[in-house]
């Protein structure tokens, strides 16, 4: 097929090259700019990381510091008013479709990038160039394209440009947390879109993030894979690359009789593990217990409330508590159960408190749990009395 560029090549030819440009701009926003820069989780090697800026200044136009303070303060102001992108505020058909003037609105707050900017490039070609002329890498990329493949490199430019503002600015800073399934309570609504993160390199898993965000890894369960990991492991293997922070793994000891200073450590700095563990092996085979000994007629008022007894009191407003009150007020292994999950998470809110005072705090919990009778709570406050941080070889 004769085009009008210098390069005579196949549609396929240009369609892959179109595929592999943007999964490198994709690559390089989540382990540069993400990772790299605003959470600070991974050091990347000056070459690596000077190539990941050049080439966003290419093919996005992006300027770090901008970027780092966008993402910056949505963490700092996660579904509030100030929140540069929550659909929560802003509305799922703002975001998705709108998602990059929603950017650009936020990035040109002078004070924001002030505050939340701090630590970015700062060099001479970050001043004169990559800053100062952000279009002229778009536009020398059009050029480009347009000199090799005639026409369609136009095209391809256009897919180019519609990669972040579509698959970043809108179905991340959107579907991310709108829809999806969650790990973690955490205390915004994020979500993951997918277990199989390949497609915005890891970005899928954005509830994952949200509940370990200085973590250079997202994905925290077996079945969960993230790309944006797997490059990084690459690039530690190759020397380009130092991973500086990720999400420990927890567990849990059977068997300790007293707690020290570093469960307790453990527990209030990784809260939500407990809880989503609180969830799995204690609220739901009671409930579901709870489920079978009631006639058919008798199941949906409890079944309404499966989400938010997993939810947890703290992450409930004032009428689903309300809900969850009346429903579990008569069954009585259920309602026990829920209240000492409550309970639990008054224990963290206490976070303020001297250590001496918290481990006494969860020492009393544990005990009095046990005393319940109920078997899974019983185990489950056998371990917690165990519970550790377990560093996680890279």
């Amino acid at each position: 097929m004769v085009l009008l560029g210098m390069l005579d090549v196949s549609v396929w030819t240009m369609v892959l090259w179109t595929l592999v440009s943007c999964h490198i701009t994709l690559l390089s926003v989540t382990v540069y700019l993400h990772r790299a820069q605003a959470h600070r989780s991974v050091d990347l090697h000056p070459a690596l990381a000077h190539f990941f800026r050049f080439w966003l200044w290419l093919t996005t136009g992006m300027v770090t510091r901008e970027w780092v303070a966008v993402h910056r303060k949505h963490h700092a102001r996660t579904e509030g008013p100030e929140d540069p992108h929550s659909p929560q505020i802003h509305g799922i058909k703002k975001v998705l479709l709108e998602g990059s003037e929603l950017y650009r609105e936020a990035a040109a707050v002078e004070s924001d990038l002030e505050k939340y900017g701090k630590g970015t490039p700062d060099d001479w070609l970050e001043r004169q160039l990559y800053s100062r002329f952000v279009f002229l890498g778009v536009g020398s990329l059009a050029l480009f394209q347009f000199c090799l493949f005639g026409l369609a490199g136009i095209g391809m430019f256009a897919v180019q440009m519609l990669c972040i503002p579509v698959l970043a600015a809108g179905v991340i800073n959107g579907l991310g947390h709108y829809w999806g399934y969650r790990n973690f309570e955490t205390a915004d609504s994020a979500t993951n879109l997918t277990p199989v993160a390949a497609i915005i390199c890891g970005e899928e898993l954005h509830n994952n993030h949200h509940a370990y965000p200085s973590s250079a890894r997202f994905s925290l369960r077996r079945w969960e894979f993230d790309l944006g990991w797997a490059y990084i492991r690459l690039f530690s293997l190759l020397g380009l690359a130092k991973i500086r922070r990720v999400a420990p793994q927890p567990v849990f000891r059977k068997g300790i009789d007293q707690m020290d200073m570093d469960t307790v450590k453990a527990i209030i700095s990784s809260r939500l593990h407990v809880l989503d563990n609180y969830a799995r092996s204690v609220m739901k085979p009671v409930h579901a217990n709870t489920l079978k000994s009631l006639a058919k007629s008798e199941r949906k008022p409890l079944k309404q409330i499966t989400r938010d007894l997993l939810k947890g009191h703290a992450m409930l407003d004032e009428s689903a508590r309300s809900r969850v009150a009346a429903a579990v007020a008569e069954r009585d292994a259920l309602k026990t159960v829920y209240e000492f999950q409550h309970r639990l998470q008054s224990v963290w809110q206490a976070a303020g408190a001297n250590q001496e005072a918290l481990m006494q705090s969860l020492q009393d919990w544990c005990q009095q749990a046990e005393d319940t009778g109920i078997e899974c709570l019983q185990d489950f406050a056998d371990r917690l009395r165990g519970y550790r941080l377990q560093p996680v070889t890279h």
